[in-house]
């Protein structure tokens, strides 16, 4: 048995610490251009290296998960089931969301003269946006599905924002290995088999330079919101307070009433054991803000010690590190009415029923582009005609906000990835190593 210190999770929890403590003393001591370029880049790093193995991992595992199958229905069914479930959760998310900032009316709270100083400091960040979002809005329907298809591997593979179409690829691949004879599929489903067992030890070997990685992000991090003058961000996060504490009650909320309901309904395991055995994917999400680069700890973690079938961790995980975005639907719906109710804008009830479906369909339609949580933001306050320079109110806390909300996300993941193992019959028994 390894002492507490030495398993992964404390140690994470340790360089996340130590991490806040750098970045508040580099703040006040005046080395914030040494952790920008001497610390930070161990963080990039880290989240380079764990992007890196990402696609790889996908196709590999996904490849051999279809070839495995002698029903072709079974994965039309799955992939229905866990775009269905994400919907729903996706959709109480924005519910519980809006009920928060509701009954906490957190926007009442922001003086004016602190929602003038935020407008000058960040209004000059939120130009640029509408092109992106009016490009967005006049996309067809169905362009998200012609997204899926690609037309060149070698350009699907080169960009991890790409990672529906990398489970088309991986599925096609995996159909056809069912369809030729058992004798000439075997030597290429034996590289992928390989291929994928060789991939896990790389991310076991990452994860060992994950306490130095989440340090330098969390110090970075720190840094970017204090610059020189601690005083500054004390000052902006107490004016935000009731912003960012109504955002972290709605994601305590989801996690809670969501999940929980959703293991109950479709499986026998238990909050708690979910958590425990899921940490070190949930405390990666926080700490690097990005469910792509947090996609092979998860599905490790998940396959490992939740007990969920490869055959169902590489389809369900990938859709919803792309598509599944609970918790940053329920902050769009949070900050979209925080917003309206500091510029003294009081949205009826059908004006925030709106808000629930945009943000719905925004967490698909915005999949895969750059500033997905912002675009999606900008989407649902043209829809309620809420000025979208609003967004400047929250910009200085958005960052810290971030890491929260991936780490909801990298969660339903997970939790998604059990329901939909647990239907099919395809999920093991919890198992809780060493390193966890």
């Amino acid at each position: 048995m390894k002492k507490w210190y030495r398993k992964l999770h404390w140690q994470i929890i340790i360089g996340l610490i130590l991490g806040l403590f750098w970045g508040l003393f580099a703040s006040m001591a005046g080395l914030t251009d040494f952790t920008t370029g001497y610390i930070r880049p161990v963080g990039t790093i880290f989240i380079d290296l764990l992007k890196l193995i990402a696609v790889p991992l996908v196709l590999a595992s996904l490849v051999v998960g279809v070839a495995s199958l002698n029903d072709m229905t079974r994965l039309s069914k799955m992939g229905g089931k866990t775009i269905a479930i994400y919907m729903v959760t996706t959709t109480f998310a924005i519910t519980i969301g809006l009920t928060v900032v509701n009954v906490m009316q957190p926007g009442g709270t922001l003086p004016v003269e602190t929602r003038t100083a935020l407008m000058e400091s960040y209004g000059e960040t939120v130009d640029g946006r509408e092109d992106t979002v009016e490009a967005l809005q006049e996309r067809s329907p169905l362009e998200f599905f012609v997204d899926i298809v690609p037309e060149n591997f070698i350009e699907a593979a080169s960009d991890n924002a790409n990672m529906l179409q990398i489970v088309f690829i991986a599925i096609l691949l995996g159909i056809g290995l069912v369809k030729i004879p058992a004798q000439k599929g075997e030597p290429l489903i034996h590289l992928f088999e390989s291929l994928n067992d060789v991939i896990i030890k790389i991310v076991d070997l990452i994860m060992k330079t994950a306490p130095y990685g989440v340090f330098a992000l969390m110090a970075a991090v720190i840094v970017d919101l204090t610059g020189d003058d601690l005083g500054q961000a004390l000052i902006l996060l107490r004016a935000l307070g009731w912003y960012c504490l109504a955002v972290l009650i709605g994601l305590l909320l989801h996690v809670l009433i969501v999940y929980s309901s959703l293991f109950k309904i479709f499986s026998k395991m238990k909050l708690r054991d979910f958590f425990k055995a899921i940490r070190p994917a949930i405390l990666l999400g926080f700490s690097t803000s990005s469910s792509l680069a947090t996609l092979p700890v998860t599905m490790e973690k998940v396959e490992k010690n939740l007990g969920v079938n490869e055959e169902v961790s590489s389809f369900v995980l990938p859709v919803g590190a792309t598509i599944n975005m609970d918790g940053t639907s329920l902050y769009q719906a949070i900050a979209a009415v925080f917003i309206a109710q500091a510029l003294g804008m009081d949205l009826t009830i059908a004006q925030q029923l709106t808000i629930v479906l945009t943000a719905t369909a925004a967490s698909i339609g915005a999949a895969g582009v750059p500033g997905a949580g912002i675009i999606m933001l900008v989407i649902v306050l043209q829809a309620v005609q809420v000025p979208i320079e609003g967004i400047a109110l929250i910009l200085g806390v958005d960052r810290i906000l971030d890491m929260a909300r991936t780490a909801v996300n990298v969660t339903g993941d997970a939790a998604v990835s059990v329901a939909v193992a647990h239907t099919e019959g395809l999920l093991g028994d919890l198992h809780f190593d060493d390193e966890d």
